[in-house]
């Protein structure tokens, strides 16, 4: 495997993997695939393909089904998609399954006349395409629920969702006075000296709080202002007394959008004692970050009381002045600007000063839960439509399925008695077989 020469097929390319590697060796001519070639993955990611890219080298985990003239390649195609659902029903539960040369070549399989093998491709390929159109329709609907979901929380942060509210409530108290009490509220918890001097710092150096521009009532701030930013600690992995212990310990991939009632793993005593962490209160919001893909700014609520590891950020609201769902929910609306703020030469990354410094826009503590019903109530819909999605899906899937299972049933297509019958094909099958062995007869096929 080297950099250039003929390109190398491998299952990860047949399945749209971008990476190819090449071989410089000359093989002999059935050690290549070409364009409309019959391939079949008999190891992990298995079944047919029909390959329409250019000359390869095909891997050892694939074979090439050369198709006799007799025999429709299409439908063998369609046998082999059939003949592939039997072998994963039949390996449930197997992590890698897959299938033997020898298993495949004796594996029983029903033999139609060659008209009725294209009257059956003709017609599987009609319904098919209907679920094919239908699976295109359901594709779109993620990225269509991901607009829905920003507008729905643009329009929250705008105070749309609110509008009557306000009107049924001018005397609510506004945002100015809720964040003087919010800063006296954190002055009186900071029982540390580092948390006084980093709630003071905050004020002095984070930007000034400002009317919002459009609501009179809500207040432009840094999410600083609101709250105690600070990240945790990983216990060295060295040492095993570290881990396994009674104390939840949040990992950076495990904030995803999500609210944490548990953690996939815990600290001993000994093991929070060792690191420079702290225990962080219920209603905590974290985000990540730094993380692989797309984790890096996504976010979660505590709903228990944990340790986290030195990506996360956590934004520790022990005032009881601001909704815990309100900031999450915020910071899901802000992900993509999130993500932009990282620094750094390799995979951006955020730090807890830059998330102090995220800009924050705070309304009344009431409105503020009122704003989280409403976008609770909205965004419960894009749910339930996910929900249908992934069960249309599997209905699709299950549909394809069974119109596999009643062609090779003989139950698809009207049978033609004018068509060659199958045994009459067997027999040429057997005949041409027998020419190409050198006249060396073989056991006597089933109709």
């Amino acid at each position: 495997m080297i950099d250039s020469g003929t390109p190398i097929l491998r299952i990860q390319n047949l399945n749209k993997g971008d990476k190819w590697y090449y071989s410089d060796l000359e093989l002999n001519p059935d050690k290549y695939c070409d364009k409309g070639d019959l391939l079949y993955a008999w190891s992990a990611t298995f079944g047919p393909y029909i390959w329409w890219g250019k000359k390869c080298i095909y891997h050892y985990h694939i074979w090439k089904v050369v198709t006799s003239d007799i025999i429709d390649k299409k439908f063998a195609f369609y046998l082999l998609q059939e003949i592939t659902e039997e072998i994963k029903k039949a390996a449930h539960g197997v992590a890698m399954p897959h299938m033997t040369k020898s298993g495949m070549e004796s594996w029983s399989v029903p033999l139609p006349p060659l008209n009725e093998q294209r009257r059956i491709v003709e017609k599987i390929e009609a319904l098919t395409a209907r679920s094919r159109k239908a699976r295109a329709a359901l594709d779109e609907i993620p990225a269509l629920l991901d607009q829905f979901r920003q507008s729905v929380l643009a329009a929250a942060f705008r105070g749309d969702l609110t509008t009557d509210w306000r009107a049924q409530n001018p005397d609510a108290e506004p945002a100015e006075a809720l964040l003087e009490r919010i800063r006296a509220e954190r002055e009186e918890k900071a029982t540390s000296t580092r948390d006084k001097s980093r709630l003071y710092k905050d004020w002095e150096d984070l930007e000034t709080p400002s009317s919002f521009k459009v609501l009179d009532t809500w207040l432009k701030c840094s999410v600083g202002h609101i709250g105690n930013v600070c990240n945790g600690s990983t216990p060295s992995r060295k040492e095993d007394n570290y881990w396994g212990g009674s104390i939840p310990w949040v990992s950076s991939g495990e904030v995803q959008n999500n609210i944490i009632f548990s953690t996939r793993e815990k600290i001993t005593e000994a093991g929070f004692k060792n690191s420079s962490g702290r225990i962080l209160p219920v209603e905590t919001v974290l985000i990540a970050m730094i993380g692989e893909g797309k984790t890096r700014g996504q976010t979660a609520i505590l709903r228990i009381q944990a340790t986290i590891n030195q990506n996360i950020a956590a934004v520790v609201l022990d005032h009881g002045l601001l909704s815990s769902q309100y900031l999450w929910h915020w910071f899901r609306y802000k992900y993509s600007e999130t993500r932009r703020v990282g620094s750094g030469s390799g995979p951006q990354a955020l730090n807890c000063q830059r998330v102090r410094e995220m800009p924050f826009i705070l309304p009344p503590l009431a409105e503020q839960k009122v704003i989280v019903e409403r976008i609770d109530s909205l965004l419960g819909l894009t749910k339930n439509l996910e929900a249908q999605r992934q069960t249309t899906e599997e209905d699709l899937d299950h549909l394809d399925q069974s119109i596999l299972a009643k062609a090779f049933r003989g139950e698809l297509v009207p049978q033609d008695p004018n068509d060659e019958p199958a045994a009459v094909l067997l027999d040429r099958i057997r005949a041409e077989r027998e020419q190409l062995g050198g006249g060396k007869k073989r056991g006597k096929a089933k109709a």
